[in-house]
């Protein structure tokens, strides 16, 4: 367990005078408001896919990870599916529009962006976390003005239940927080609607991606999600930052410059567990200097062009490998290669090397047609402690910019 009141962040990257001054007012007033002992761990994943995406999105979720097809149930507006990963790893929601005329905020804000509007209901919606009352959790978040979802004031109901309740999209990352306050093993207790039982034909889709994962080596290789990774505004860093950690139990772990991508690298951590798949981190990636400016000091900043294309949201997902290796291959490229033959694209080959030294090999695949999130995964070779190298960074960081590029008059990004 951290002990935030004497934890000094890691990194390199200088905060200003007010995040210094406010990160330990918030820890302490979170603690004091109780918000420390009802809010636990993350108990879930939320992503949106357009109307038709949903069971290939989970086939390639199942070959490519973890998660497994659990239940489907229906509302008034969606399909919403349950999948499962590993015991005590988060679980994974995914909702469906039940028409591609479905409209609601995440529509609107997706439209606003040229990259993003192809696919107007695709979006990483938020994470849940495990909580003792919904009600006295909102209770108190609400009178630090964080604000809540009500029945009757969206289009969506799945966000405003008895048992389960989400805030607003937020203004700095466009995703939402929401709490449980009971198991999420079936979404039954939820009283989402009708439970739904699938066709022959999509259970078979899903059974199959799930086998070739099992036939081609990958299980207990791809362990479970180590880090979600946001991207933000260069002036909304810090606001984003402490804005989260007034509604989670996490803490900040510690930021990093990469100067030759003109960005940095923020990572959140819950303080009691071990084993980040119990709980992921969440990272925040931010410019350094605003686009506005970039011209000043000419830059490269894939970060905010991605901002500027796709809207403040979810980067990426990433995935931890299992350390070791096959024949002589480490388990990460050994994935990659077996993915690869299986029809996944990958932005760039391995990045870092695992010697005699403590280090890390990632890579990044190509962003998912059906959730627009790109896939990490990750190795942690001989014990490594922490989330990235400045190299392994810089190098992923510019593969995904070349990929996120949008040409618009004289202005190419």
């Amino acid at each position: 367990m951290i002990d935030l009141s004497t934890y000094r962040p890691k990194g390199d990257k200088r905060n200003t005078a007010f995040f210094e001054e406010n990160l330990p007012r918030v820890y302490e007033r979170r603690a004091a408001s109780g918000i420390d002992g009802l809010v636990g761990q993350m108990a879930a994943i939320v992503v949106q896919v357009d109307h038709g995406h949903a069971i290939e999105a989970m086939a390639e979720l199942a070959l490519m990870g973890p998660y497994r097809f659990r239940e489907c149930w229906l509302s008034e507006t969606h399909r919403i599916y349950l999948q499962a990963a590993a015991a005590g790893q988060p679980q994974l929601i995914l909702l469906e529009p039940l028409t591609t005329e479905y409209d609601d905020e995440v529509t609107r804000w997706n439209t606003m962006y040229p990259l993003s509007a192809k696919r107007p209901n695709a979006r990483y919606i938020g994470e849940i976390y495990n909580c003792g009352d919904c009600g006295a959790v909102r209770g108190i978040l609400e009178s630090q003005n964080i604000r809540f979802v009500y029945p009757g004031e969206i289009t969506n109901s799945f966000y405003a239940l008895e048992h389960l309740t989400f805030t607003f999209l937020s203004d700095y990352t466009y995703n939402r927080v929401g709490y449980v306050d009971v198991p999420l093993d079936s979404l039954a207790p939820l009283d989402l609607g009708d439970r739904v039982l699938l066709d022959d034909e999509p259970l078979e889709v899903l059974e199959q991606a799930a086998r070739k994962h099992e036939l081609h080596g990958l299980a207990g290789k791809v362990l479970g999600v180590d880090h979600l990774a946001t991207r933000v505004l260069a002036g909304e860093r810090e606001d984003a930052l402490l804005e989260y950690l007034t509604m989670v139990p996490y803490y900040f772990w510690g930021a990093y410059n990469i100067a030759e991508m003109n960005s940095s690298t923020n990572v959140t951590r819950h303080p009691s567990v071990e084993d980040e798949k119990l709980s992921p981190a969440r990272v925040f990636t931010a410019n350094n200097t605003p686009s506005y400016l970039n011209s000043l000091v000419n830059l490269p900043m894939p970060t905010e062009e991605f901002v500027r294309n796709f809207g403040r949201r979810m980067h990426h997902l990433a995935y931890e490998v299992a350390d070791g290796e096959v024949s002589g291959v480490k388990n990460v490229d050994f994935v990659v290669e077996i993915l690869r033959d299986l029809g996944v694209p990958f932005l760039a080959e391995v990045v870092g090397e695992c010697t005699d030294q403590p280090n890390l090999k990632q890579i990044f695949s190509r962003s998912s047609p059906h959730t627009l999130l790109i896939t990490e995964y990750v190795q942690r070779c001989l014990g490594y402690e922490g989330f990235f190298t400045r190299d392994n960074v810089a190098a992923l960081t510019e593969a995904a910019g070349h990929e996120e590029r949008y040409a618009h008059g004289q202005v190419f990004d």
